[in-house]
């Protein structure tokens, strides 16, 4: 089977679209017996038919859906490279993709990139920021859709290079209210006859207390599962449970809602987040001038 033709693919997206071969040749300017034959062209190459022709318009075939739905991705990741390519006409350097746990976007990382892009030797560099869960990530990074991933160093990097990032702590967040709101520090083991809090079962966090709380032969009972770290806070605020949850976050809002934070005496609450990549032979020099920038920041 030959090449597909973009154009092609363009064109069958554009009728499929408009569900009419006249229409979508007014969008494309070409002549609608030229797009005809391009998707004649294409049914012949692929081997079976891709549209239904009705008095009422076209529709695709289910082969038809299948090919669009891989035209569309084909046709985004055409115009990612065209754009990549680009930047670099317009004085960008470097381009670095990079994903994170939520854990170390909620704490530290966005400001320690906005530090780095600051620097005036990094002013040529592009950064995409994307918030995935830790094990996606790696296998994002391991993958190549991604540069570089930030996440705790406790995962399975699946062979990926890392380096030493940030440290961090969690904590229980919890009502000012709360019978522990008093406490200055407390295991873990101790808050599991109250309901909590939680992230997804998808999240790191989540599954490290699943197994903290299987040591101690019990297990955590939810009151809410949310979606992000601020969203706990807003239930803890409301009285509804306590959450164990970074330091760093917990202490930005102690002081804007009706939340106390203790301090969590299990050695496991403290932890510290690494950056990973595939091979540091092979990334651009913006990414391993934001690896070496973030290892600055491991004594942090």
């Amino acid at each position: 089977m030959h090449d597909l033709d973009l154009k092609s693919l363009r064109l069958l997206i554009a009728v499929c679209d408009h569900a009419n071969i006249k229409l979508a040749a007014e969008q494309e300017h070409i002549e609608p017996s030229a797009i005809s034959k391009r998707i004649a062209q294409l049914e012949a190459q692929l081997g079976t038919r891709l549209l239904l022709r009705g008095r009422r318009g076209v529709e695709p075939t289910p082969a038809g859906l299948a090919l669009l739905e891989h035209a569309r991705n084909m046709l985004f990741t055409a115009e990612r490279i065209r754009a990549d390519i680009a930047s670099f006409s317009r004085g960008i350097k470097g381009h670095v993709r990079l994903v994170a746990s939520a854990s170390a976007i909620a704490e530290s990382l966005l400001d320690d990139l906005a530090e780095f892009l600051r620097d005036e030797a990094n002013q040529n560099i592009q950064v995409d920021i994307e918030e995935r869960f830790s094990k996606d990530l790696v296998r994002m990074v391991a993958d190549g859709a991604a540069s570089l991933g930030v996440c705790w160093d406790s995962i399975d990097f699946l062979g990926l290079e890392h380096r030493r990032y940030r440290r961090d702590e969690l904590t229980l967040a919890v009502h000012r209210d709360h019978p522990l709101a008093g406490r200055k520090s407390i295991a873990f083991e101790q808050t599991l006859k109250y309901q909590h809090v939680g992230l997804p079962p998808a999240t790191a966090v989540h599954t490290m207390l699943q197994r903290a709380a299987a040591r101690a032969g019990q297990v955590v009972s939810y009151r809410a599962i949310v979606s992000n770290f601020d969203a706990e806070l807003r239930v803890v605020a409301a009285g509804l449970g306590i959450s164990v949850i970074p330091r760093q976050v917990a202490m930005r809002h102690e002081q804007m809602r009706d939340i106390r934070v203790v301090a969590l005496t299990d050695a496991w609450a403290k932890r510290r987040f690494a950056v990973c990549f595939r091979d540091a032979a092979t990334l651009q020099p913006a990414a391993r001038r934001m690896i070496e920038f973030l290892e600055t920041k491991a004594a942090a």
